[in-house]
């Protein structure tokens, strides 16, 4: 039987996390890969064809820590406005967040709400992680293992800090004894909510209430020892974790050591822990409260050149945007806490930035090679979260989930295609294609950007033609299976298994 080929693309730089083939073709049947090779167009004369002229074609980006249309954002992104951005920036699958309230009793209209929201309104494929803010027992005996096995919802995330979300240790413990026992990838926001608490009451009696205040209350320390903590209870209970959007050096310290200890431990970093300091929080008449997020931007540039290292060295295991945005110029946006910065809505807008900053500073620069950008944008997210087996890569029989980027100046040569070339630019918010009025990129040069973004064998974005060629109902629902990066190790701090029967 003949295989009936939908797309090919052609004299591609094909890398993935493991391995780089030049002057390749990708042919696409049905959504999927079908065959890698060369001069495939000569296999199949009839199928259309789309030169990647030499450029990289990297697997389609995996954001796994998204917030969307969430009940305590009501100025963020909806989900079709922070899709659209998605795509627009080589994203073609996001983890977003069903959040839990403490008052919610039941995780099942929680779930069945964020479904509502999402569906038939998505320009790329996305997931739920579930927030946990009230894991009483009934949720995790009896809801938890319903929704992993009839949803594929396998994550979930826990809060140290905020107090409408903030867990005890001992509640942290029961969550994780259940993810153990269910094999779900367990996420947590890892920072001191009593040191917080005292630093902010303390500059509040002072009057020190404008946007630079919160850097101040959210010093290095308390993601330091919250982090420390974290890994601590991970041991004693046994059970894998990912601390999410880390910023310090000393707490990606800790990580770094558990892991040479061969913990399952994991750990993410976001764009703007990479880029920005504490001084983006000065900016002009309120203008810092743009940059308000947590953990807070550090005052110290060592911390982000820890990050770098840490993304080159294995300590991250996965490169997120952590998109968490709020209108700047709105009552219910940032402008919510002029009379302090206890009230800003915390968060920044990145999906759309998150993969092209990373290339153009990190893999056009020669700070990262090219297969660990792909590790940490989507073939790591993929295995992390149960998607190892469609999405991440490129081998026939993956969704076609590509990103062609344009060819540097060197693969222009070398393919004839210097017309191809992007024209370097500096970003403005208006070039974005998400809901929201500002950019903490606003300003920054890039070299390389998205050319074409294809979902499933359909190109949705052409960023020389028309932009945004996909539609909002696209997107499909992702059930997921469990990670294949880690399982717990059978090994206690001491003799007592508190898991045996």
């Amino acid at each position: 039987m003949a295989l009936d080929i939908d797309l090919i693309i052609t004299n591609a730089t094909i890398a993935t996390a493991s391995d780089t083939l030049h002057n390749t073709d990708i042919a696409i049947s049905a959504g999927k890969i079908a065959l890698l090779g060369a001069n495939l167009p000569t296999l199949f004369p009839s199928a259309p064809t789309l030169s990647a002229d030499g450029a990289y074609v990297l697997p389609g980006g995996v954001d796994s820590h998204v917030h969307l249309q969430q009940d305590n954002s009501p100025t963020g992104d909806t989900w079709e406005s922070g899709t659209r951005s998605a795509i627009a920036g080589g994203t073609t699958t996001v983890l977003a967040f069903a959040s839990q309230k403490r008052t919610d009793e039941s995780l099942f209209p929680v779930v069945s709400e964020y479904h509502a929201r999402a569906q038939g309104n998505a320009y790329c494929d996305y997931g739920f992680h579930l927030i946990l803010s009230n894991p009483t027992a009934r949720v995790l005996e009896n809801e938890l293992p319903i929704l992993v096995k009839e949803e594929g919802i396998s994550s979930v995330k826990l809060y140290m800090t905020y107090q409408p979300m903030r867990l005890r240790d001992s509640e942290l413990l029961d969550v994780m004894g259940t993810t153990r026992a269910l094999g779900m990838t367990t996420m947590i926001h890892a920072e001191n909510a009593d040191m917080i608490d005292w630093m902010t009451r303390k500059l509040e009696a002072r009057g020190l209430t404008q946007p630079y205040a919160h850097a101040l209350a959210r010093p290095n320390i308390a993601e330091d020892e919250a982090t420390y903590r974290a890994l601590a209870l991970s041991e004693l209970a046994d059970v894998p974790i990912l601390i999410v959007h880390m910023s310090s050096k000393v707490a990606a310290g800790h990580v770094r050591r558990a892991q040479t200890r061969l913990l399952p431990v994991h750990a993410e970093t976001c764009p703007h822990y990479l880029f920005f300091t504490s001084e983006k929080l000065k900016g002009e008449g309120f203008h810092g409260a743009k940059c308000v997020c947590s953990p807070a931007l550090r005052e110290d540039p060592m911390d982000l050149d820890a990050m770098w290292e840490g993304l080159v060295n294995g300590t991250f295991t996965t490169f997120s945007s952590d998109h968490a945005p709020s209108k700047f110029d709105h009552p219910l946006g940032k402008k919510k806490g002029t009379a302090t910065f206890t009230q800003i809505p915390n968060g920044l807008p990145g999906l759309e930035t998150r993969m092209p900053s990373l290339f153009c500073n990190g893999v056009l620069t020669g700070r990262l090679s090219v297969q660990k950008f792909v590790e940490l944008t989507a073939s790591n997210p993929a295995k992390l979260y149960g998607l190892s087996d469609r999405k991440g890569t490129i081998a026939p029989g993956y969704d076609a989930d590509l990103v062609i980027w344009y060819p540097t100046p060197e693969q222009a040569a070398q393919s004839g295609s210097e017309k191809s070339v992007m024209q370097p630019f500096t970003l403005t918010n208006e070039m974005l294609h998400h809901d929201i009025d500002y950019t903490p990129f606003e300003g920054m040069r890039f070299t390389n950007w998205p050319r074409y973004t294809i979902l499933r064998g359909k190109v949705v974005w052409n960023r020389d033609e028309g932009g945004i060629l996909g539609e909002k109902s696209d997107g499909g629902y992702l059930k997921r299976g469990r990670s294949t990066l880690s399982r717990p190790r059978e090994v206690f701090v001491n003799e007592f298994n508190p898991y045996e029967a």
